[in-house]
């Protein structure tokens, strides 16, 4: 006598199991983007409120019109004016440059003088 299987043991039963978790998991998914869809009216009128009121709030806070605490600082008036000195010399990196020039320059003349005695124009 050949013995069955146990009902929940066949392959075919688990991947129905497994794709009955599936769709039991979409149509939460599914639930919970519609409650959020619902609601963004809600939650945008809401923040548009808050802002409205928080807008007001500064206005009507009674400061100074041109405020010194919410002016740009100006880096030229910082204060920590003693830090930035003047930018150093450019002597010695004009120097160099002016050297390296002048070796680039002969290494191309000798380039130049090596190339019109090897060939024959």
């Amino acid at each position: 006598m050949a013995r069955r299987r146990a009902h929940s043991d066949t392959p075919l039963d688990q991947k129905q199991q497994e794709l009955a978790r599936l769709e039991q998991n979409l149509r939460k998914q599914m639930d919970d983007l519609q409650r959020m869809i619902e609601e963004a009216p809600r939650v945008a009128e809401e923040k548009t409120r808050r802002e409205r009121e928080e807008l007001f709030e500064r206005a009507s806070s009674g400061g100074r019109r041109l405020d010194v605490t919410m002016a740009l600082n100006d880096k030229r008036y910082s204060e920590f004016r003693g830090e930035t000195r003047r930018p150093r010399s450019l002597r010695k990196q004009r120097r160099e440059g002016q050297l390296l020039f002048l070796v680039l320059v002969i290494a191309l003349s000798i380039a130049v003088i090596w190339i019109a005695t090897h060939l024959n124009f």
